[in-house]
C-alpha cells in the first residue's frame, strides 16, 4: 500500500507521516522539492535528526547543494525507493508538498532527454522578461510556472527550443495514469487563514532557530547560482545581506511568498489528484480500517 500525505506548506504533514509510520510500521519517502538537499534545513523545515529517527526515512537530505536535481531525476530515486519498500513487504508512506514531484513519480510521465542547446541568451534575462518569452512560445505551460521559478521557466523553454514541440503539448499526449494500483491520496485540509496564521508563526520560528545564520553561511560557501537557493527562505534574504532592505522587510516577503505559494498548492492539489480530505490521523486510520471489513 502506498498512502500520500499532502497539503499545504504548514499543514503538519510530517509529523502526521511520522506518527502513522510508528502505527503502520511504513517507510516515510520526501516528496518536496527543497528537502532532498543537504545542509538547508531551516528553510525547507527538514524534519529534525531526532524526528527522522522515530521511523525509516528516505530521500530527504542526501543532495549536495553543489549539485543540481530535478524532477526527472526525483520520479527515478521514488520508483527505486518504492520497489525496494514493497520488496521488504513495509507499507509506504509518501509525504511533502511538491505536487509536481508526487504526480511525476507515480504517474507515467515520460521524461524524454532532449539535445543539449545553448540557452546563454535566456538566462541572461531577468525573470520577467524569460517569463514573457515562454508566453510567446507556449502560453500554457506559462500560465502555469510562476514567473519567479526560473528553472521550470527555462526548462520550458529549452523543451520547445530543442524539439520544435512546447512542453503542454507534450505533456498532453501522455495519459498521465497512475503506475500503482494501491496508492491512496491524503490531503490535510485547514482553512486558509488558518494556514496563513500558521505560515506567519513557521516563519517567525525559523528566523528563531537561525535562519538569517544559516542562509548566510551557506550563500558565502556557495554562491547565489545554486538551484536550492530558489527555495522561500532564502532568495528573499539577499537584499538584507546587500544592505538595501531590513531584515523585517525580508521577513514579511518569505510570509508573503509563503502564502501565495500555498494557493498555488492548493489549486494543483485540487485539480490534480484525486485526494480524500482529512483533518488528522484518525481520519486516514478510520478510512483504512473500512478497506478491511
Amino acid at each position: 500500500m502506498i498512502i500520500v500525505i499532502t497539503g499545504a506548506t504548514g499543514s503538519g504533514k510530517s509529523k502526521l507521516a511520522i506518527s502513522l509510520a510508528k502505527k503502520l510500521g511504513a517507510g516515510i519517502v520526501n516528496a518536496d522539492a527543497f528537502q532532498v538537499y543537504q545542509e538547508l534545513g531551516i528553510a525547507t523545515a527538514k524534519p529534525t535528526p531526532e524526528m527522522m529517527m522515530e521511523a525509516p526515512h528516505f530521500l530527504f537530505d542526501f543532495i549536495p547543494l553543489s549539485e543540481s536535481y530535478n524532477v526527472s531525476e526525483y520520479q527515478k530515486d521514488l520508483r527505486s525507493t518504492i520497489a525496494t519498500l514493497q520488496e521488504a513487504g513495509k507499507p509506504i508512506i509518501i509525504a511533502g508538498g511538491t505536487g509536481l514531484y508526487i504526480r511525476a513519480g507515480l504517474f507515467d510521465y515520460n521524461f524524454e532527454k532532449t539535445p543539449h542547446v545553448d540557452m546563454s541568451e535566456y538566462e541572461a534575462l531577468d525573470d520577467e522578461a524569460l517569463h514573457a518569452k515562454l508566453m510567446e512560445i507556449d502560453p500554457r505551460s506559462a500560465n502555469s510556472i510562476h514567473p519567479h521559478n526560473r528553472r521550470r521557466v527555462l526548462r520550458a523553454i529549452e523543451i520547445f527550443l530543442a524539439t520544435g514541440h512546447t512542453k503542454s503539448s507534450m505533456i498532453e499526449e501522455q495519459e498521465h495514469k497512475p503506475i500503482y494500483d494501491d496508492v491512496i491520496f491524503f490531503g490535510l485540509k485547514a482553512e486558509r487563514e488558518q494556514l496563513y496564521e500558521r505560515v506567519n508563526a513557521r516563519v517567525e520560528q525559523m528566523f528563531k532557530e537561525g535562519l538569517v545564520e544559516e542562509d548566510r553561511r551557506l550563500v558565502e560557501k556557495y554562491g547565489r547560482d545554486v538551484g536550492a537557493f530558489q527555495a522561500i527562505g532564502v532568495k528573499e534574504m539577499f537584499p538584507y545581506f546587500d544592505g538595501k532592505e531590513s531584515l523585517e522587510h525580508c521577513k514579511e516577503l518569505i510570509k508573503k511568498n509563503t502564502r501565495n505559494y500555498v494557493k498555488r498548492q492548493d489549486t494543483f492539489f485540487r485539480h490534480q489528484f484525486s485526494i480524500k480530505w482529512i483533518k488528522d490521523e484518525n481520519d486516514i486510520l478510520n478510512y483504512l480500517s473500512s478497506l478491511e471489513r
